[in-house]
């Protein structure tokens, strides 16, 4: 991946807990909760550690946000379970997990000149007036990159590490070509 270093910040991911969950049960007895179900119909569960946030739902479907690994992503699930089996739901299977984003940032090691990738690459959207990055869509990938010129990046899209870093070393060929 040349000189750059590229580094996972955000996955989104969902689960079932496969449980009917009380939220109003579940607001009243955690403190790091959010209920509004006039605003929104999920309870905001905020982790500690790791550093989270998750969605839930009475049906037991979860979204979790904020893990900055797979890793981090399981404890964050096995936090939620300690924490509605609390208003004495118990989960008895292991939620199975599906990334649905990942975000990573870093730097691909070479400065960029935003106006001419611009015009060179399909796919390209860049305002300067409005947004000092410029936002490349990677064809034939669900990857997205916010490019900045001083060789910054943001990905977003994938939904593992594998596609992560297939998506940066296409990128890297593509504006090295243009170079």
């Amino acid at each position: 991946m040349t000189k750059g270093k590229v580094k996972i910040v955000n996955i989104v991911c969902s689960t079932s807990l496969e449980k009917d969950i009380h939220l109003i049960k579940l607001a009243e007895v955690l403190p790091n909760t959010e209920y509004n179900p006039e605003q929104f119909p999920g309870l905001v569960m905020r982790i500690r550690e790791p550093k989270t946030s998750a969605l839930i739902f009475s049906s037991g479907k979860v979204v979790s946000t904020g893990a900055r690994s797979l890793k981090k992503v399981r404890e964050s699930i096995d936090e939620i379970i300690k924490n509605v089996a609390k208003i004495g739901v118990e989960v008895t299977v292991r939620p199975k997990i599906t990334v649905q984003n990942m975000v990573a940032s870093g730097e691909i090691g070479m400065d960029l000149n935003l106006n001419m990738l611009a015009m060179k690459l399909d796919n390209a959207e860049y305002e300067p007036e409005q947004f000092p990055g410029l936002v490349y869509k990677l064809p034939g990938t669900k990857a997205t990159f916010l490019l900045f010129s001083n060789g910054k990046i943001v990905c977003t899209g994938t939904v593992s590490e594998v596609k992560l870093k297939e998506a940066i070393k296409k990128l890297i060929i593509v504006l090295k070509k243009i170079k």
